[in-house]
């Protein structure tokens, strides 16, 4: 039996010593979820320890192959540059290491389904009924790029936790790089006739960046007083995050990378789309399509594999 590979995560970094040790800890938690799996996670920067330190780490443990995975809920230049990058690196520091890369983690439904219950509890602890959602508008705030792709994913994400949920609306906006800022974001949301808004952070831990997403909705609710405003929290080290983490893992270790079959209504029950899981595919045939059997006398259905 060949022993598994080893799981490598690989964080943002932040100034912020609260968030670096939150990540320190969620790294713990999973090694302690995976006894006998050699486990490790370094940053790409602004907080110990680099992820050079955890390769060394994991090498020094005798590990050979490992699979990294990126805690990020985006795509942007960390995960798509960066961290391949810092993993070549590694590759050429130790001679006769191997290993695979893992994709990011959102927007995968268990993560919207806690970004839902950080709506509830906010809304809760303003004394609301978390199911009435009729008249609450979400403010999806992302880290924000200058990658238009990382932007557009928050976007997406925004869209998903919009599908099914019974808000008013889900509008996006990003603490930095990308507009609409929060405030930007906030006057949107009025503009389109919002009365309660849910100020959401789209980070996974505390730090800097969500700090200041909740100062800059403080600053504005005070100079908006006929708006309710509140502000839930973030992601955190949810089982959500740890399950996900691990599916990132065993994706990586398997080769199954997929597209987006994650929010995929087909594998996935979506709020109010449950009924559409394992449907078969019937091929789509276009009027125009060059076809000599007029393309409805085809039978076989096709299973939804992307």
């Amino acid at each position: 039996m060949t022993t598994p590979p080893a799981l490598l995560i690989a964080g943002h970094g932040t100034r912020d010593d609260a968030g670096a040790e939150a990540f320190r800890d969620f790294v713990r938690q999973l090694g302690a979820r995976h006894p006998g799996l050699p486990v490790a996670g370094g940053f790409i920067e602004l907080s110990p320890p680099p992820l050079g330190e955890a390769v060394t780490e994991l090498v020094e443990q005798g590990v050979r192959r490992f699979a990294a995975v990126p805690l990020m809920l985006v795509s942007a230049g960390h995960a798509k540059g960066d961290i391949p990058a810092a993993l070549a690196r590694e590759k050429e520091r130790h001679p006769g290491i191997s290993y695979t890369y893992g994709r990011p983690l959102g927007p995968h439904p268990a993560l919207l389904n806690v970004l839902e219950r950080r709506l509830d509890e906010a809304l809760g602890s303003a004394g609301r009924t978390p199911g009435d959602r009729s008249d609450v508008t979400v403010l999806l705030v992302g880290r924000g790029s200058t990658d238009p792709d990382a932007n557009a994913e928050v976007h997406k994400a925004a869209r998903l936790l919009w599908e099914g949920r019974g808000y008013a609306g889900v509008e996006t906006a990003f603490v930095s790089l990308a507009a609409p800022d929060v405030p930007s974001g906030l006057d949107r949301c009025v503009r389109l006739g919002a009365r309660r808004i849910v100020v959401l952070p789209y980070f996974l831990f505390t730090g800097i960046l969500p700090d200041r997403v909740r100062h800059q909705t403080e600053g504005w609710a005070a100079a908006h007083p006929e708006v309710e405003v509140l502000s839930a929290d973030v992601i955190g080290p949810e089982p959500e995050l740890l399950d996900l983490v691990w599916e990132r893992y065993e994706e990586a270790v398997k080769g199954d990378l997929r597209m987006n079959c994650d929010s995929c209504v087909y594998r996935i029950a979506l709020p109010g789309f449950e009924d559409k899981v394992g449907m078969p595919q019937q091929p789509h045939f276009h009027p125009d399509d060059d076809d000599h059997h007029h393309g409805h006398h085809h039978h076989g259905a096709h299973s939804h594999a992307h």
